[in-house]
């Protein structure tokens, strides 16, 4: 399984402003059905990953204990299969894309790759809170263009918007995140350029490769 605890250290630095990307938006047809070979991961399980010897190790990382609890799900950090980088909450960005995702980081360094999994017993779904602004990751669905659908942490509180389904695929260890707003799995835009390059949106019909899958490490505080 791949899990791993990271120590948590200084914030990184501010990440420059950019002008929007430019690129083309994939089309949205119909919500995405349950990926064959992947199964949903509950708080229980999710916690059971965690505490379970992982096979990589993250950079920064310097120990490992177990400490995602069914009740407050754990803290982790979303590595991109696609180019091999860790999901950061942009905070510093300008307005509208304050707190978009984006998978630019080389190692979890600070709080900006930081995010706590809170499960939802009703919905049996994840909030994702990150660390580097305390808000909620909400799929901003009114967005238009490239950028909608963009994740982007925002929100004081979470419903619809901030919820997720967690999947794992045992055969290649990897996760992936299934949007309750539209239905649509979390895919890296790793195509774009400017600001949004490497921006997460949930846009794919299905898990068809490295674009939605991640990896997850936790991190130990």
């Amino acid at each position: 399984m791949t899990s791993a605890l990271l120590s948590l250290s200084a914030l990184l630095a501010a990440s420059a402003l950019a002008v929007p990307a430019a690129g083309a938006a994939p089309q949205n047809d119909k919500p995405a059905a349950a990926p064959a070979g992947w199964e949903r991961v509950d708080a229980a399980e999710l916690a059971r990953f965690a505490g379970s010897d992982g096979r990589t190790q993250a950079p920064a990382a310097t120990g490992r204990t177990a400490s995602a609890q069914a009740d407050d799900s754990g803290t982790f950090a979303l590595k991109s299969v696609r180019n091999g980088k860790f999901t950061a909450t942009e905070k510093n960005y300008a307005a509208p894309n304050t707190g978009v995702l984006r998978a630019r980081s080389a190692a979890v360094t600070g709080a900006w790759e930081g995010f706590a999994f809170e499960w939802h017993e009703a919905t049996q779904t994840y909030a994702l809170k990150s660390l580097a602004n305390n808000r909620y990751v909400a799929v901003e669905g009114n967005y238009t263009g490239n950028a909608q659908n963009v994740l982007r942490a925002r929100s004081t509180g979470a419903g619809t918007w901030e919820r997720f389904t967690l999947y794992y695929n045992e055969d290649v260890d990897r996760w992936a995140l299934q949007s309750a707003l539209n239905g649509r799995f979390v895919a890296m835009e790793n195509s774009y350029t400017g600001s949004l390059q490497y921006a997460l949106r949930a846009r794919s019909l299905e898990v068809t490769g490295s674009w939605e899958q991640f990896e997850l490490f936790e991190i130990a505080g």
